[in-house]
């Protein structure tokens, strides 16, 4: 009996936070594997070096800065000087260019006999020849120190700017994933959503480009020319939601079909050709960062996620999607209008991946046919992995967000630690199979066979 009880805590404890525990173990496998010396930005060694000679060294040391004429050195000299003049620590001057001419400006300063105490330069400058043994070389500067930020180690995956770009990167998917997520609730399927990314796109672009003054485009005429990309892949689902309930064609065989009729109309629309003439606001929603230096997609992301979590468990409707899914004759005898809802999550499924496309268009600043290409299976991964059943009845929108995230750690901590991209497609397979042997494990009560048979 305690066993039995044991495995049933186990199982639903699983259940519940199995994908979230996961996650977490890929993030730190992956700090794990990428974990080394990290370059320092400018600004970040420059701040450290001024930190460092203000706390080591009294008010009256005289600096010299060596560095390079590229843009990071120019840009980390200019920075430690401002920091260390600001810190009323002097500054004899920079000297810069490669090795044989700060040699010659060494050899003047030596002529001169102005000698500074510190040399302050980065790393790769400090491990220049020339800057060893200088009281052979340069008899002034016998007492002058090379000083250098300190090297930090730290996991490449950890970074401030890789995590920005998984969130970045993840967002579309993570829209789209939203609506599939109700779609398989229903126990169908949606795979016209990679071609709705490449159709919203170009309407939204063409249109930009054609009746809204492309580059001269006002914010206003732009999001109208969003919203009808948005409306038109809403109609897609709303086709192809009709196809399923009015006329009963399986889900896989409707979308399978609007997948390449969407995609036929993008290259017509498109013309075959990329749509780039939008104006430099457009890229609004895709990159920029209005809140605390979160990219505006990720927050779009967050608030579609919040109000989908709103709709399936607080709302008589995502009740009734999860009845259709469970039980659609006891649904329909129940009261449930069943046609209506299946109706329903094909629109918000396709009028997701047109958001999808406005914001994929703005992230790249221009509309292609070619976008969204492999993308349904990408979501369909994420939704499967969130733990979302494909016998429909069972799933959560959070769960999906952990799965989108989980697919977008595994590619991205491969792409640092260096895997070719055919073993990332065998590896994502195997994610998906493993993820829905788990669910059939867990339909099954944790066992492979019932009654000793299979």
């Amino acid at each position: 009996m305690a066993a039995t009880r044991a495995r049933s805590i186990w199982s639903q404890t699983f259940s519940e936070y199995g994908m979230l525990l996961v996650l977490l173990l890929l993030c730190v496998f992956f700090g794990w594997a990428t974990y080394g010396q990290q370059r320092l930005t400018a600004d970040a060694a420059a701040r450290q070096l001024a930190d460092r000679i203000a706390a080591d060294f009294d008010d009256g040391v005289l600096v010299l800065i060596v560095a390079r004429t590229n843009a990071d050195d120019v840009l980390f000299a200019n920075r430690l000087e401002s920091l260390l003049r600001d810190r009323s620590i002097s500054v004899s001057g920079v000297v810069s260019g490669a090795p044989f001419e700060v040699r010659r400006g060494l050899e003047q300063i030596d002529t001169d006999g102005a000698a500074p105490q510190l040399i302050a330069c980065n790393q790769t400058v400090a491990r220049w020849a020339l800057l060893d043994h200088l009281s052979q070389k340069f008899p002034a500067l016998a007492d002058a120190q090379v000083v250098a930020p300190a090297s930090q180690s730290w996991p490449t995956f950890f970074k401030r700017d890789n995590l920005r770009n998984v969130a970045n990167q993840i967002a579309v998917i993570a829209i789209i994933a939203v609506g599939m997520t109700m779609v398989i609730i229903t126990a169908g399927i949606d795979l016209s959503v990679g071609s709705l990314i490449a159709l919203s796109a170009v309407v939204a672009t063409r249109l930009i480009r054609d009746t809204a003054g492309g580059e001269q485009a006002t914010v206003a005429t732009m999001t109208l020319c969003c919203v009808a990309g948005i409306a038109v892949c809403a109609v897609v689902g709303a086709f192809s939601g009709l196809m399923v309930t009015r006329f009963r064609i399986p889900p896989f065989i409707v979308t399978l079909g609007m997948m390449l009729v969407a995609s036929g109309l993008a290259y017509t629309l498109a013309e075959g050709q990329s749509i780039y003439q939008v104006p430099d606001r457009f890229i609004w929603l895709g990159r920029g960062a209005d809140l605390l230096g979160i990219p505006n997609a990720v927050v779009l992301t967050l608030l579609l996620y919040a109000a989908a979590h709103v709709v399936m468990t607080r709302m008589t409707w995502g009740r009734y999607i999860y009845a259709v899914g469970g039980n659609r004759e006891a649904a329909r005898l129940s009261g449930v209008p069943v046609r209506r809802v299946v109706l329903a999550v094909y629109v918000v499924s396709g009028a997701l991946a047109g958001l999808g496309g406005v914001v994929m268009a703005s992230q790249l600043k221009s509309g292609s046919p070619t976008y969204g290409q492999m993308y349904e299976l990408y979501v369909i991964a994420a939704v499967v992995v969130g733990g979302t059943s494909l016998s429909g009845g069972e799933g959560k929108v959070l769960g999906t967000l952990i799965g989108a995230l989980i697919i977008a750690v595994i590619q991205n901590g491969m792409n640092l630690t260096g895997v070719e991209s055919y073993t990332q497609k065998i590896v994502l397979g195997l994610v998906i199979l493993g993820a829905v042997l788990l669910d059939m494990l867990k339909r099954q009560g944790w066992q492979l066979f019932r009654g000793g048979s299979m």
